[in-house]
């Protein structure tokens, strides 16, 4: 095992760290996108997102763009490469305002968390159907590890920390039952070559309605390319 630092909520340090990768010329057959925080009270990361949609989701965009060409070269027709995104149920609930992505206008912890949650699977959908136009031996799909007990919840009201500790062993999934579907994601024979699925339970499950609308999907990726300085390659294809 070999540890490359990498901050999720720094576009420097995401872009240092895939630097460093490809200096090993290592191939890359499985990606997990699993950083995150969730409803932190409103600030912004070094390069002045929202934080929840700054590092849960534009952190995720970025690095999985700039290492999708190791990513293509390291998959083949028989064992494709992997990306796994991990995003929650709250995507359910949430609503992505293109016009207004930073929650500057009305800020809700809730709300952010949400929205970048359904970011996350909308981008997913979208980016499988890159993979698929460009005929790439790389899946992307979308994990939902369900109510897991980590210290994920330390922001929320402590009336909640109190119930969380007192049910957690009855109603919250171990870290090790969270991690199953992602794993199963990752290395399964059942999902080779499988891809645009939201999985839970390791099962394939329907997500949000508005999360399989290509025109959102198409313009948050647009958005997102322009936010974190990518070029937008996706504009020449359906």
């Amino acid at each position: 095992v070999e540890f490359l630092y990498c901050d999720l909520a720094s576009m420097k340090s995401i872009r240092q760290f895939v630097q460093q990768f490809r200096a090993k010329n290592c191939p890359l057959h499985v990606l997990v996108n699993n950083a995150g925080v969730m409803l932190v009270p409103e600030r912004k990361t070094e390069d002045g997102f929202e934080e929840h949609f700054g590092l849960n989701y534009l952190g995720h965009f970025l690095l999985t763009n700039l290492l999708l060409d190791t990513l293509k070269q390291s998959g083949t027709h028989s064992h494709n490469a992997r990306i796994i995104t991990v995003s929650s149920a709250t995507h359910y609930v949430g609503k992505l305002h293109l016009n207004d992505l930073q929650s500057r206008c009305s800020y809700s912890p809730h709300g952010a968390y949400a929205q970048s949650k359904l970011a996350l699977v909308l981008f997913t959908y979208r980016l499988q159907h890159l993979l698929t136009a460009n005929g790439s031996h790389v899946t992307a799909n979308v994990v939902d590890p369900g109510v897991v007990n980590t210290e994920l919840y330390k922001h929320v009201f402590w009336v909640v920390k109190v119930v969380k500790w007192m049910t957690a062993w009855l109603f919250f999934k171990t870290p090790e039952e969270g991690a199953s579907t992602t794993i199963y994601a990752a290395v399964s024979p059942e999902v080779e070559g499988a891809g645009g699925c939201y999985l839970y339970n390791e099962e394939r499950t329907k997500s949000a309605d508005v999360a399989y609308d290509e025109e959102l999907q198409r313009r948050l990726w647009t958005e997102s390319c322009k936010m974190v300085g990518i070029a937008d390659e996706a504009s020449r294809l359906p």
